[in-house]
């Protein structure tokens, strides 16, 4: 039997755990901060940059009075700030002018926020994926250079030690040569669809504003707060989600930018009226020097596989890597002789994360001018990976990527569909 060796003192170690406590406010603070999207995944933000002690918090903005009216009970559980409340982000960045914006809406929100954002003036702090279509991520990109502000996306992955220390471990080549890497996320559940429960609108909910963009959807409880991202008019489905983040990490790895070609395919719901992501998928990314592979489930979590059963697993000519979550990295090496290697993760609570190190890397960026570790360069790319293995799904076919003309090889059907109509009086940016 294997004999396990734990690798300890990652370099990012005492970073990830140096925090500091939750503060009353200080009186140096630098940075106004506007919250767009005030729901569970706001407010983790939102804790870390109170507790960076570098912030005033001025304004909540949220389509639901109720996220709002939580979200501002823990905000002066933290500190003594007393940040106004919009539905409107447009009111929100025109009254408060703030320096930073968090943006931690819905998909299909994002562009359009952060467009406007950065426009006004604010640095961004921005959630994955970067957009709902490929085009959207192009226009944040390029208004994030012409306005010279920082654009940072939340991949904190880029930032936990274990990620830090296993990419060292990659990039040192000893799991050898490397040219098969597969991308998985097998959570197991979900495996039941039925049809969305019928209900009222609850008060305090503007819920056209919340399809905004987007075709109108019925409102369910299934969708808001937390099921939206099961829905294809805000978001596309556990590929969108989940793989932005393991897309990240393969890219972060390579020295290529984007895959040349990508084929998808997935198996969607067989009831009507409800969720309509695919229930799994597989999706393969051809580069030039490796092939990737995207595989999820929402039925199956796979029991007989050892290990975690998210991540990214690197296949060398020395032995396999799995970079992981909760569970940190493992290297098995094909040599039974020898040790198998890990590094336990060291993830900050109560999230699971290390949003702490993505935020003062964020400030650190703002103050020198530099780009972040995980710019919106490496968002875009990463968002569009995942983008990609959806428009292959639903047309059916192969795509050849040209990422030097952010476009589709000779397919002008597909080439229409990196971009979406917009609803509701909303124009399309870029």
């Amino acid at each position: 039997m294997h004999r396990r060796h734990f690798i300890k003192n990652a370099a990012l170690a005492s970073m990830a755990f140096s925090a500091s406590p939750f503060i009353v406010r200080k009186k140096q603070s630098r940075y106004t901060v506007a919250l767009i999207g005030s729901g569970w995944w706001g407010m983790n933000i939102l804790r870390e940059a109170i507790r960076s002690g570098e912030v005033q918090v001025v304004a909540l903005c949220d389509v639901d009075e109720a996220q709002i009216k939580k979200c501002d009970a823990e905000v002066r559980q933290f500190c003594t700030d007393k940040p106004k409340h919009f539905k409107d982000f447009r009111d929100c960045l025109r009254s408060t002018k703030p320096d930073i914006v968090i943006n931690a809406t819905p998909d299909h929100w994002h562009a359009l926020i952060a467009i406007e954002a950065m426009q006004g003036g604010a640095h961004l702090f921005l959630e994955k994926p970067i957009g709902h279509t490929v085009k959207e991520g192009t226009a944040i990109q390029r208004v994030a250079r012409d306005t010279q502000r920082t654009c940072i996306v939340d991949f904190h992955r880029r930032y936990s030690p274990h990620n830090a220390s296993g990419m060292d471990f990659l990039k040192s080549g000893k799991a050898g040569r490397i040219t098969e890497v597969r991308a998985f996320v097998n959570y197991g559940w979900g495996a039941t669809v039925l049809p969305d429960p019928t209900e009222a609108v609850p008060d305090g909910l503007d819920w056209s504003f919340y399809c905004g963009p987007s075709a109108k959807q019925a409102y369910s409880p299934n969708i808001h707060p937390r099921g939206w991202r099961q829905y294809g008019a805000f978001a596309n489905g556990l590929l969108g989600d989940w793989a932005p983040h393991w897309f990240d990490q393969i890219l972060w790895w390579t020295e290529e930018k984007a895959p040349r070609r990508i084929f998808s395919t997935a198996r969607y719901p067989e009831v009507a009226g409800g969720r309509d992501m695919p229930q799994s998928q597989l999706a393969v990314y051809e580069f030039e020097g490796f092939t990737a592979t995207w595989e999820h489930s929402l039925s199956n979590h796979r029991p007989d596989q050892p290990g975690e059963n998210v991540g990214v697993k690197f296949l060398g000519t020395e032995g396999t890597f799995h970079m992981g979550w909760q569970q940190g990295w493992t290297f098995y090496p094909h040599d039974s002789k020898k040790d198998i290697i890990s590094q336990a993760a060291q993830l900050d609570e109560p999230d699971s994360q290390n949003i702490k190190l993505v935020w003062a890397d964020f400030l650190a960026s703002i103050k020198s001018g530099r780009r972040p570790h995980a710019d919106i360069e490496h968002g875009r790319q990463a968002t569009n990976m995942a983008l990609l293995g959806m428009l292959s799904a639903k047309l059916g076919r192969s795509l050849d990527w040209d990422e030097a003309k952010d476009a589709v090889v000779g397919d002008e059907e597909a080439n229409g569909m990196l971009r979406r109509e917009y609803k509701g009086g909303w124009e399309y940016p870029g």
